[in-house]
């Protein structure tokens, strides 16, 4: 186990990204030739600088993580839109590109996902026969995991209660996966709609994605992780997938490395969109963990089923989902008794954190808030025209974004 960090005092970040070709768009499965290139060997990660490139699961997709907590957020925004461009440069010599946002817009998993074949993969393997892989839930997610650390008992407990009330309403401000096989089916953060029962046929391995409130790290190992071992055993004889990332709620402690993973963030057009969600969310949960809006006592008492509730509005309409729930929104410092969630981000955003947090990111926040969250700007721009050819006009302009480290806006198309 590595050495504990106290809280707020290290960020660990994920992104994760899909392999498409660059003239159509379409995936491409081509993770392990980037990283074979790169390493002039097979392999599943690979270090460069601060970041390392790797795959997890399905073979278009490539993620990049700071492998060690960084000091702020601020630092990492170079580190990754650099690292990204670099990528680019390497996949176009295969015709490929780096497309952002939580879900591919046409990708039928059915037909097009494929699995890791190489290190690790009865891992894969056995998550795909014991859940089915070939799914949009599995095959078609991309995500950020915001990783803050933990020292000691107490602080695990006050961070996993913070955590879990700002939990609902992260796709108000973070929904990008407004299309599901060239439709618009009604959520706008698809990824999270599919995410809440992909793998419900080990319930225990995922609960009510919100977590239940948790007195102790010993009681998380008893109430959560040993039931869902237990439960997985007869389909897992071999023990291969018995550790604690079987654990997918919407946060996750990672005791291996002392940090409680935020899972349910849909990755956005940018690094820059992506760490300014992540200095928003930090800064308020760092607001909660110091009890300013409500006490420890309190955080703990509200039903994980109210907080399901208000997260489920929040992943079919983000920040125009109503939040009429007085108990929560009092738990926040928000005085009404009902609002929409972007004004609730815009108190949280007003009241809670520090100017200084939030001056490298004010151009995103501004187009957020004002604008909507990404999967908002999409169907703007889309306009009720889902064509592939407009689809992919939409969606080549997405991946210049990521290349350029520009925010996109949705209008005039």
């Amino acid at each position: 186990m590595k050495a504990r960090i106290p809280a707020f005092s290290g960020y660990g970040i994920e992104l994760e990204y899909m392999i498409v070709d660059r003239d159509t768009l379409s995936i491409k499965p081509i993770a392990d030739k980037l990283l074979h290139q790169l390493a002039g060997t097979d392999t599943d990660e690979i270090q460069c600088g601060k970041l390392a490139w790797s795959n997890e699961l399905a073979l278009h997709l490539l993620e990049l993580k700071n492998s060690y907590p960084e000091s702020t957020l601020a630092s990492l925004h170079s580190y990754f839109q650099n690292e990204i461009n670099r990528v680019n440069a390497e996949l176009g010599v295969m015709n490929a590109r780096l497309m952002p946002t939580a879900m591919h817009p046409w990708m039928n998993p059915r037909i097009e996902a494929q699995l890791w074949p190489h290190a690790h993969a009865e891992i894969y393997q056995t998550y795909d026969r014991i859940f089915d892989c070939k799914r949009h839930g599995w095959g078609n997610l991309q995500s950020m995991h915001l990783n803050l650390p933990f020292s000691d008992n107490l602080e695990f407990v006050r961070l996993h209660s913070a955590i879990r009330l700002l939990l609902p309403i992260l796709p108000a401000l973070a929904a990008s996966s407004p299309i599901l096989e060239a439709q618009f089916t009604g959520f706008l953060d698809r990824r999270m709609e599919q995410y809440l029962t992909h793998q419900i046929n080990i319930p225990t391995t995922m609960g009510k994605v919100i977590p239940d409130s948790i007195l102790s790290e010993s009681d998380y190992q008893t109430q959560v992780l040993n039931p869902m071992y237990q439960e997985i055993a007869p389909l897992d004889p071999d023990g291969i997938l018995q550790h604690e990332w079987l654990n997918v709620r919407a946060a996750v402690p990672r005791f291996v490395r002392s940090a409680i993973e935020i899972r349910i963030i849909d990755v956005q057009e940018c690094p820059y969109a992506d760490l300014a969600i992540a200095a928003v969310v930090s800064g308020v949960v760092k607001a909660i963990y110091q009890q300013k809006t409500a006490s420890l006592i309190d955080q703990q008492a509200i039903h994980t089923d109210s907080i399901v509730t208000i997260l489920r509005h929040c992943i079919q309409d983000a920040e125009q989902a109503t939040i009429a729930d007085p108990e929560y929104l009092r738990l926040l410092g928000f005085a009404a008794n009902r609002c929409t969630a972007g004004q609730l981000w815009q108190h949280l955003i007003e009241s809670l954190i520090e100017t200084k947090i939030i001056d490298p990111w004010r151009k995103a926040l501004k187009i957020i808030l004002e604008q909507g969250s990404l999967a908002s700007r999409i169907i703007q721009a889309l306009n009720q025209d889902f064509s592939r050819q407009h689809l992919q006009l939409i969606y080549h302009e997405l991946c210049n974004c990521l290349e350029t480290g520009q925010m996109f806006q949705g209008m005039n198309h």
